[in-house]
């Protein structure tokens, strides 16, 4: 029988999607499954867009340039400008989702065996990106008793040596929720720019940003245009996921040159996912504002309900829409399976993402899972009920 690759029996399994068919397998018993596991917001996708889909009249599904139509990248670059980041449209890519992005900017940038480092815990996709081109991913600590701020500088340089070639950032971060400031970024861009290293800036989540914080580009940092690989995409800032539609940026000509490469043997991004994208620009402004408001809701009141349970503790994310939380547990992968195979309150139970998952040094995330506030604020309440209910009997519980 032939032989599975080493890079296939290395790939990661998603730890958001593993648990998919213990969650189906719930449903088919009748319970409700609260889906707090996945970036997935209940949010109405903008009108504009639904109607671009609805209107459109072309006879032919066509090929598109492989970098993305050329429509959509002369209006996108005028919503980058909107946010200080001055682009021509020869310095965007269209991708097949962010994801492809992600992947595009490693395998433009770095030789298998290259290194990168992430502070952990980071977006479990990384890993998977990262296998699939042959590189190690080097993580750097990030604590829950800090908020996950970025570890500090010092410990960076620490880990630097001829093989690192990069260090990746998500900003806000997706497990965590923080928001990277000035200085930080700053302390970033200093040893960057000293070691002369790409910095690849996830920033999928910029317009969840709160309590009157904002969010600073990668792209804003001065002095190291030509080493910022920005990743981006439609998925959460439109709710729009099953579109598919991604961006990579960056003034750096040779890498843009390379990505094309990748682009032209992929052939061209999704054609009605750019459609999408495109009409998604004429968002109106008020669409954010409810957005911005619904989140702030949701995420001030399941904090506070989760800092209210007996052992738990979560910080107060200042972006995206997830929290990494602290249980009394012994064991967050069992306990998250438990959940949907053994444990049901009114007939109900809830789905979440065990943390270690999100973490490359092994043994941490133990004790932690993150915690999407994607729902609207009556299934949250139901949902957090249920997950108290279900950390009072869980068998395996510390405290």
């Amino acid at each position: 029988m032939p032989q599975i690759s080493n890079r296939g029996i290395e790939m990661p399994e998603s730890p958001i999607r593993k648990l998919v068919p213990f969650a189906e397998a719930a449903k088919k018993k009748g319970r409700k499954v609260y889906h707090l596991n996945i970036g997935q917001p209940d949010i109405k996708t903008p009108e504009v867009a639904i109607n671009a889909i609805k209107n459109w009249d072309l006879k032919v599904v066509e090929y598109s340039h492989s970098a993305g139509n050329i429509s959509y990248r002369k209006k996108i670059i005028n919503y980058y400008k909107g946010i200080d980041i001055d682009i021509d449209e020869n310095e965007v890519m269209i991708t097949t989702g962010g994801s492809e992005a992600i992947s595009f900017a490693l395998l433009s940038c770095l030789n298998p065996g290259d290194e990168i480092i992430i502070p952990e815990p980071f977006y479990a996709n990384y890993n998977g990106f990262a296998t699939a081109a042959g590189i190690k991913v080097v993580p750097i600590t990030s604590k829950i008793e800090n908020d996950f701020a970025l570890p500090a500088i010092e410990e960076f340089e620490k880990l630097i040596n001829e093989k690192t070639k990069g260090i990746v950032i998500c900003n806000p971060n997706n497990p965590t929720g923080y928001l990277y400031s000035q200085d930080e970024l700053d302390r970033l861009r200093d040893i960057v720019k000293t070691n002369d290293l790409y910095l690849f800036s996830d920033e999928v989540y910029r317009e969840f940003v709160y309590d009157g914080a904002n969010h600073i580009s990668a792209m804003h940092l001065e002095g190291i245009e030509d080493n910022v690989i920005m990743m981006d995409s439609v998925s959460k800032r439109y709710s729009e996921c099953g579109v598919r539609i991604g961006a990579l940026i960056s003034k750096n000509k040779a890498v843009m040159k390379t990505a094309m490469k990748f682009a032209q043997a992929r052939l061209s991004p999704p054609s009605f996912g750019q459609i999408v994208g495109e009409a998604s620009l004429d968002t109106p402004k008020e669409y954010f504002e409810e957005v911005y408001n619904e989140y702030i809701e949701r995420r001030n009141f399941m904090v506070e309900a989760l800092n209210n349970m007996e052992g738990v503790f979560s910080p107060l994310p200042k972006g995206a829409f997830y929290t990494v939380v602290s249980l009394p547990i012994d064991d967050s992968s069992k306990f998250a399976q438990w959940l949907l195979e053994d444990f049901e309150y009114k007939n109900q139970t809830v789905m979440v993402a065990p943390a270690d998952g999100f973490y490359s040094t092994k043994g941490l995330g133990k004790n932690e899972v993150r915690i999407a506030y994607v729902l609207k604020i009556e299934d949250l309440k139901a949902a957090m009920e249920v997950f108290e209910k279900a950390l009072k009997v869980y068998p395996g519980r510390t405290i």
